[in-house]
This record gives C-alpha cells, sequence and structure tokens, in this order.
C-alpha cells in the first residue's frame, strides 16, 4: 500500500494577535479540505502536532478541540508532542495509521501560540522540550544548549563566525518569496555577524523567532489518491531518539537521532543522500543546520560549511535547502514538522514560490529539543 498527500493549507507565520490557536487550526485545516476537493465529513482520523497549547495557551485535550471545531466529530483525534518535532511526529502517526489499514482519509495538522505568552514566558516554555532538572533549573536556555554545540563543531572542524552567518543568509533570500513567512527581508552577513549576542557565539539573526501559526495536511490511500490532482506519495518515513540532556551526548558536534532516521527513510525509500532534489531542514540555529546536512548525508563530517559557501544549499544549487526560508523566517514549533512537508509538496507539484527545477523528490528533517527526538521523511512526485 502506498500513502499520499493530497491536500495542503497554512497561515502566515506571525504574531496574531486577533486570532486564537483554535482559528488558527481550525483556518490551516479547512484550506487543506479545500486544496484536497474534500469536505470534513470525508475524513476518518485526526492527528495533531503541538509541544505546549497548555502552558501558551491554557488549552489542554487539543485533539479534541480540532476535531471539535472541524466539524469531524465523532472520528478519532489524537494530539501528539515531541517538542519542535512535533509536527513531523504526527505526519508519521497518521502515515502509520492508513498503512495498518485502520484509517483511509487523515487529516494531519500542527499548530503553536507563542506569542500571547511574551518573551520570557515563551523561552520558559521552550525549555521544557530540555532536561528539566539538568539544563532548565540551573538556566540553559536552547540558545545556550545550541551554542554549546556551535562552540564545540568550531573549535573541532575551524568554522568562521563569517561562516556560520551564510545560513541565515540563504534562508532569508529564499523567505523573501515566501508569502507565509513571518520575515521576509534580506540579511547580510555583516548584519547577522554583528546582531546582538544572544549565547555566545550566537547571535539574534541566528536564531529562529517565536511565531503563531497553524498548518494542515490530508493523506490518504493510494486508490484515494489516485482520483485527485497531482498527489505527492510519501517514500520513507524515519523516527529516532537521543538523550534528552546535551551533557550525556557522545558527540555535540551531531545529532545521533537524525543520522538514525534519516537511514530509516532511505532505507525504506530505497533512496540516498544524492537522490534528493530539495530539502527543508531543521534550521532552529544556524549551527543546526550545518549539523543536519552532515546527518543527513549531504556533506562529510565537518564539511557541511562548504554546501553553503559554494551555494550548493541556493535555489540553482545541488541540493536546495529551505526554499521557503525554513525556521529562520517562521517557527511555530508544534506546526513546523507540517509545513515543511507542506513546502516539499508544493515542490514536488511544481507550485512553490521558489520553485526548484524538476524536483522530483524531496526531505523533510525535524527535530525536537537540542536533539533527543528526529523525524525523516523523504516523498516523491510519481
Amino acid at each position: 500500500m502506498r500513502v499520499a498527500v493530497i491536500g495542503v493549507g497554512q497561515t502566515k507565520m506571525g504574531e496574531h494577535w486577533s486570532k486564537s490557536l483554535r482559528d488558527l487550526s481550525t483556518e490551516a485545516g479547512a484550506m487543506a479540505l479545500k486544496s484536497a476537493g474534500l469536505t470534513a465529513t470525508d475524513v476518518d482520523g485526526l492527528f495533531i502536532g503541538n509541544m505546549s497549547a497548555g502552558r501558551f495557551v491554557g488549552q489542554e485535550h487539543l485533539g479534541a478541540l480540532a476535531v471539535d471545531h472541524a466539524g469531524m466529530t465523532p472520528i478519532p483525534a489524537t494530539r501528539c508532542e515531541a517538542a519542535c518535532a512535533s509536527g513531523g511526529l504526527a505526519f508519521r502517526k497518521a502515515y502509520l495509521s492508513i498503512l495498518s489499514g485502520h484509517h483511509k482519509i487523515v487529516m494531519v495538522g500542527g499548530s503553536e501560540k507563542m506569542t500571547d505568552l511574551g518573551a520570557t514566558g515563551s523561552v520558559g516554555t521552550l525549555m521544557g522540550a530540555g532536561d528539566q532538572e539538568w539544563e532548565s533549573s540551573i538556566g540553559l536556555t536552547f540558545p545556550g544548549l545550541y551554542a554549546l554545540m556551535a562552540r564545540a563543531y568550531m573549535e573541532r572542524y575551524g568554522l568562521q563566525r563569517d561562516e556560520l552567518s551564510l545560513v541565515p543568509v540563504k534562508n532569508h533570500t529564499h523567505g523573501i518569496k515566501n508569502p507565509y513567512a513571518q520575515f521576509r527581508f534580506p540579511v547580510s552577513v555583516q548584519d547577522v555577524s554583528r546582531s546582538p549576542l544572544v549565547a555566545d557565539p550566537l547571535r539574534l539573526l541566528d536564531c529562529s523567532p517565536i511565531t503563531d501559526g497553524a498548518a494542515a495536511i490530508i493523506l490518504a490511500t493510494e486508490d484515494i489518491a489516485r482520483r485527485v490532482d497531482r498527489p505527492v506519495w510519501v517514500a520513507g518515513s524515519g523516527q529516532a531518539s537521543d538523550t534528552l540532556a546535551l551533557h550525556d551526548r557522545d558527540d555535540l558536534c551531531r545529532l545521533g537521532a537524525s543520522e538514525k532516521a534519516a537511514q530509516m527513510a532511505y532505507s525504506q525509500s530505497g533512496m540516498k543522500p544524492e537522490d534528493i532534489d530539495v530539502a527543508e531542514v531543521h534550521d532552529c540555529f544556524s549551527i543546526a543546520e550545518i549539523i543536519a546536512y552532515e546527518d543527513l548525508g549531504f556533506a562529510k563530517r565537518g564539511k557541511g560549511k562548504q554546501l553553503l559557501i559554494n551555494k550548493d544549499t541556493s535555489m540553482g544549487g545541488s541540493i536546495p535547502t529551505n526554499t521557503d526560508g525554513g525556521l529562520k523566517v517562521g517557527h511555530p514549533v508544534g506546526a513546523t514538522g507540517i509545513k515543511q512537508i507542506i513546502e516539499i509538496t508544493r515542490q514536488l507539484r511544481g507550485e512553490a514560490p521558489n520553485q526548484v527545477k524538476g524536483a522530483k523528490i524531496g526531505l523533510a528533517h525535524n527535530v525536537g529539543g537540542s536533539g533527543a527526538t528526529a523525524l525523516v521523511h523523504i516523498l516523491r512526485s510519481d
């Protein structure tokens, strides 16, 4: 049995002061149904990714809320949580539910309303994705954790400050054409390298923003997908875990969960890294994208920066990456994994704002916390 994406929808990312979490979720879901040419009564299951609606807006029991306001009761609805990988996890669970034969048409969504809590509250909530006893309780934040990774990588491989800045420069350039992006302006290497210091060596423009937003996808069985225009097939799905606390890792310069999840997805799909035409990787901080290149097999260890220097991951390069601007231009954590897959779907349908010519195979890489959870999905157009 094969499973395909047959509909997509997403809200604009940003600060949505006049919209609630339920408003955003319902908007994205309605767009996905319209895209698939379906109604709410056609769907027989719902999975939604969300990291922390309870702390951000005081709303738990999100699966029930989503299915209620989508007009889909009494179908089963499940909330999936894996920190910033919640969306990717929801997608995998929806995919497996169809493969199992239990469902035929599933809505899989992701949502987060982060700005209502304010910057300080949001940073504290996000640290719930780390180890409370050994990290957040002593004052570590996620910029701090990724700064430790960046410093270790720079010391080992000789990465320079201006080379690290090439990540947000590229992603901001890509994000200019993305109508859903929170930030649509260019930045220079100098802008990044001279922006305010957050956690040495990471600066403000190395960091993804606090974002509100929602995204939704419709997945269906092969027989149903064959009836719609331009289905995009799920070719491989991988999920893996690592230690929650950063200090327990064998190596600060790689994410073992990403490596393992990628190996699973490649094996299932029969693909290799060189087969990927376009990729969305988890660039929550600039160093995360460089490490992802290496974890996913796009570059050898310590050589990820060469992809940036040679513009291989820019539009027109050998493996255009984060063609929508990535997390750098919007990171509504529970929705991020879904919006990544939406961008890959649009690329493989030939309808992305930054279209990669001839794209047939795409990869989406979604990470939870500092790498304790990782999801990798490979999609293809035929």
